[in-house]
């Protein structure tokens, strides 16, 4: 008590130090079980107090507690792994969206164009929708107050509030010269974890998944009643891309709808026993026979791999597409003090075969603190219930692999500068109607007026040619050879150089697609991308054609 008398005496100062450190003796008190690492534990802590004790008292501006606290906490964090992480009570409600997908707010993606914030899309039938905003809109104040200059995060943090609560926005919109006034009360937002299902053809179904939140067991299964009762179903798709995942529970009953009751369809294992964990099939499924096609990429990860996972393992269905991500790590919500919360890693997800999904190794750490993924020669085989071979390593292999299509240098750059966004709000302005989803189709007339329009903005960008060319270059002065060949290099150089215009119809299919499916949202919002991609995407054509040949199916599934 001495001790800690003057410790209290020598901390007046400063109320919030003092409580820090209270924190940290009564939390060192409790660790005596093991000597060796209590004493480095309360060493380290000591020591971490030390430090922000002079700061605080000698830094030359005014420290903020919380903000370098905060700071602290993160950076202790991000040495563990990406996933493990605080969460101060101000930013509670991204956990609640990342869970149930639903949050308070006015229901519209946004994001940075130049000095503003601009209106990407509102939802659906959401506030903003409702209330009359618009694609490429540019938030110029809300509730009185300049947003420009403002990032995203601090435009979506005033946005977003308690439903029935007000909100004023001051926008400029294209094509007209006056400003527009909003004000309209927030609502309780929901997303949809599944933005579309229906039929390819007559008999194969397509189901499109975008994330794993409380509903996404609930919206797939009306999904799958709604297409069965109007249809004679044979073949279903399950469209995984881009799906990061989300509660392990509605994996498993995802599964469950056409899993048998009984089988394993992912276990757990951490350093504490009780996040050691089986979970089955508990009841008998809907569908045991039909057939099933995932669609995955490298962006699909955590739940969406323990439902590509799962099916692969149990033979149930033929996963299509590219690798997986990766992402195997089982995080568990810890209540802190003062109503915040540890997202802390608690255990890995290890799918039927018992091979587990995690990719990178973030507990091995190199000496330059890099992570590495699993190394060829540690990866393991394993078996499939009907004896097919697969491996770990990270991520589910698909049983049909077909390559991603990469988009040319010059439609990267027409996205990256949102030229082909900006358009499509040109677009709208001067067709004020189009036709439905299924049946749009961007004329070479609109598509010239893209290619005039675009002649007076500020893009370019780099071939990989030009680059290789450029590096091989920089070799040749190094090695001092250029001067003998600078001629050959200029005349290479010439004929290299990308054209623009040019480029504009040696890639003008790609570009087309784009800018039809950014158009289609203006009208008809996400829906009508989807809608129109249906037949034109290789993965679900690929997935498709599998469906359809049912020896293909059944050899696929086989050792």
């Amino acid at each position: 008590m001495k001790n800690l008398n003057k410790i209290l005496k020598t901390l007046k100062t400063n109320l919030s130090t003092v409580l820090i450190v209270l924190i940290l003796l009564l939390s060192s008190f409790t660790l005596t079980t093991d000597k060796d690492l209590n004493f480095e534990t309360v060493k380290n802590l000591d020591i971490f107090y030390s430090v922000y004790k002079e700061l605080n008292l000698y830094y030359v501006d005014p420290i903020q507690p919380g903000d370098i606290i905060k700071t602290g906490i993160d950076a202790m964090l991000k040495s563990l792994d990406p996933y493990t992480v605080y969460i101060p009570e101000s930013k509670i409600e991204d956990v609640k969206f990342m869970t149930t997908g639903q949050y308070g707010g006015i229901g519209s993606v946004i994001r940075k164009s130049g000095d503003y914030i601009v209106i990407v899309q509102p939802y659906q039938d959401s506030p903003s929708d409702k209330a009359g905003l618009l694609p490429g809109d540019i938030i110029l104040e809300i509730s009185g107050k300049s947003m420009k200059g403002a990032e995203a995060d601090e435009v979506s943090e005033l946005l977003r509030g308690e439903p029935n609560t007000k909100v004023k926005l001051k926008v400029k919109r294209f094509g007209e010269d006056k400003n527009l006034d909003f004000e309209f009360n927030r609502e309780k937002v929901k997303l949809k974890s599944v933005p579309y299902y229906g039929m390819l053809e007559e008999g194969i179904a397509y189901i499109s998944l975008s994330d794993f939140t409380n509903t996404a067991y609930k919206e797939v299964k009306e999904a799958y009643d709604s297409l069965k009762a109007e249809n004679n179903l044979k073949g279903i798709i399950i469209d995984l891309r881009a799906n990061p995942g989300g509660l392990l529970i509605e994996a498993v009953k995802i599964c469950n709808m056409f899993i048998p009751k009984g089988e394993v369809i992912v276990s757990t294992k951490g350093k504490v026993a009780q996040w050691d964990n089986i979970y089955k099939a508990t009841v008998e499924p809907i569908d045991k026979d039909i057939k099933i096609a995932v669609i995955v990429n490298s962006s699909s990860a955590s739940a969406s791999e323990i439902v590509a996972g799962a099916m692969q393992d149990l033979d149930r269905g033929v996963v299509v597409g590219q690798r997986t991500f990766g992402k195997g790590l089982v995080q568990t919500t810890r209540e802190l003090s003062y109503n915040g919360i540890l997202k802390v890693t608690t255990a890995k997800y290890y799918i039927p075969s018992g091979r587990c999904i995690q990719a990178i190794d973030y507990a091995h750490r190199n000496e330059d603190g890099s992570v590495g993924s699993v190394p060829d020669s540690l990866i393991t085989e394993f078996k499939t219930k009907n004896g097919r071979k697969v491996y770990d390593g990270g991520g589910v292999n698909p049983d049909v692999v077909v390559q991603p299509e990469y988009l040319s240098n010059i439609s990267v750059s027409l996205l990256m500068k949102n030229l082909i966004f900006d358009y499509s709000v040109y677009y709208k302005f001067n067709n004020p109607n189009i036709a439905s989803a299924d049946k749009f189709v961007l004329s070479d007339k609109d598509y010239n007026d893209f290619v005039n329009w675009v002649q007076d903005k500020d893009f370019d960008y780099k071939t990989k040619s030009e680059d290789n060319l450029n590096n091989l270059i920089e070799s040749a002065k190094t090695e001092k050879y250029y001067d003998d060949i600078k001629d050959e290099f200029e005349i290479l150089s010439q004929k290299l150089a990308h054209d623009k215009n040019k480029d504009l119809y040696l890639f003008k299919d790609e570009i087309k697609e784009l800018i039809s499916q950014e158009i289609l949202t203006k009208y008809y919002y996400e829906l009508g991308a989807i809608i129109y991609n249906l037949h034109k995407d290789t993965e679900i054509k690929e997935a498709l054609r599998i469906i359809k040949d049912d020896e293909e199916y059944k050899s696929i599934l086989l050792p």
